[in-house]
């Protein structure tokens, strides 16, 4: 099915290996017989949650992201430590580091390719549900706000355009139209 659109590797070589990200350019034969250069980033992929109390408010994280040199509010997250780590393993892990919080129930909302086009990069997005309060336990490389706002406020902001990162819109709107229990 589709293999009229496949494309074949047919040489491989890494460009740059860093510490997140790692850059590879394929050379490959096209549907058409014809060779085209894909350059690519290898991921080793991220969880994402959305913290969801019982009176319908939700927990966001306020941060500075440097490449787009601007302040977000988005969901926690953060990267798998491996491309076989447990990705609910992950969201518990992000979910107690950047908020403080644990929660008792997790709902898997869907699985996101960030950016298709040129990168390998899933990130796995639950709802997390009866949460209990901590203590927040950042890397020390990380300097976040935690945020509680009712949810038909994040949604207000995902159109107003502040709320704009995929992996949050995705589990807001998800949660807000009938995907997560809340």
């Amino acid at each position: 099915m589709y293999e009229d659109l496949l494309e074949k590797k047919l040489r491989s070589e890494n460009i740059y290996d860093g510490v997140l990200l790692h850059v590879r350019r394929d050379t490959v034969a096209l549907p058409n017989g014809r060779e085209a250069v894909r350059e690519w980033v290898r991921h080793p992929g991220a969880s994402a949650v959305l913290p969801v109390f019982e009176d319908g408010t939700v927990l966001l994280v306020r941060q500075y992201r440097y490449p787009v040199d601007r302040v977000t509010l988005e969901i926690p997250a953060g990267k798998l430590d491996s491309p076989k780590e447990d990705p609910l393993v992950c969201a518990v892990r992000e979910l107690s580091e950047e908020t403080g919080y644990t929660a008792k129930h997790w709902e898997k909302l869907t699985t996101i390719g960030t950016t298709v086009g040129f990168s390998n990069e899933y990130i796995h997005i639950y709802a997390a549900h009866d949460l209990q309060e901590g203590e927040q336990h950042t890397d020390d490389d990380e300097f976040i706000h935690v945020v509680k706002m009712p949810l038909e406020e994040a949604v207000e902001r995902v159109k107003s355009g502040e709320i704009f990162d995929a992996k949050s819109v995705t589990a807001i709107l998800m949660t807000a139209f009938g995907k997560a229990k809340h």
